[in-house]
């Protein structure tokens, strides 16, 4: 990090700066300890997860940790409405780089049950989801990403329903978000959880590697805004969250 910000622990929220190239097997091993702890005290560990490019290499660091994964259920922070053998799947994205190895013993939940088109509504997948994450029960560490953006999940900024999804009194466990100025390569409608269902968890962790991504942070890190989602999972004293910093 070239910045002369130092983030600190408070309260809910702890801060880990870790090595660029150890912070993925020292996070891996974090989950995988909290994941066997949840086992022994309840039968099973909920581990939810973000999709997109940059968990790979911690999915990879993951799947080879010797846990008990058949105790395992895997479910999605959020997914985009495309089938589930779609290359842009997040389900398919975490079948390839985590459901593999030791971890190939673990149960995905889908957000999206169909393997081909057509799909229904969003706000009809999105209900199904809902049902699924309610069935496969609390997370007991839900990974989180976060964009340049400040987005996180599928919640961004600007998004025509963003309000609703950040509605601390939404009882749905997940909703369609449209974005208002969806990516080229991705420009999908998604399905996320609701702020008040990502803060369910016993424990979130967010990894952030860059430059860019922490300057967001910086700007996240005092007050909540819209225009950053992130903030609210930064701002609010529910759910113990981690952020883990490579310098």
């Amino acid at each position: 990090m070239t910045s002369t910000w130092h983030p600190e622990s408070r309260g809910s929220l702890t801060v880990h700066t870790v090595g660029h190239a150890e912070l993925n097997v020292r996070l891996a091993q974090d989950i995988a300890q909290r994941l066997a702890a949840a086992i022994q005290a309840r039968g099973l560990a909920v581990l939810s997860l973000s999709g997109g490019k940059s968990p790979v290499a911690l999915f990879e660091a993951l799947r080879v940790i010797d846990i008990d994964w058949s105790r395992v259920r895997i479910t999605l922070v959020d997914e985009r409405c495309v089938p589930c053998s779609h290359p842009d799947s997040n389900a398919l994205l975490v079948q390839t780089h985590l459901l593999q190895d030791l971890a190939a013993k673990a149960q995905l939940v889908f957000m999206v049950t169909s393997a081909t088109e057509p799909l229904g509504a969003p706000t009809e997948q999105a209900r199904a989801a809902g049902m699924a994450l309610s069935s496969a029960g609390i997370a007991d560490v839900l990974v989180l990403g976060m964009g340049a953006d400040g987005h996180t999940a599928s919640l961004f900024p600007e998004a025509p329903n963003l309000a609703d999804a950040l509605d601390m009194g939404n009882t749905q466990t997940c909703v369609a978000m449209a974005l208002k100025n969806p990516p080229a390569n991705a420009p999908y409608a998604r399905i996320t959880q609701t702020l008040a269902q990502i803060l369910s968890a016993r424990h979130i962790v967010l990894p952030l590697t860059g430059t860019d991504k922490f300057n967001t942070l910086q700007q996240a890190w005092n007050q909540a805004t819209p225009a950053l989602p992130i903030s609210f999972v930064l701002q609010q004293t529910q759910t113990p969250v981690a952020i883990w910093l490579a310098n």
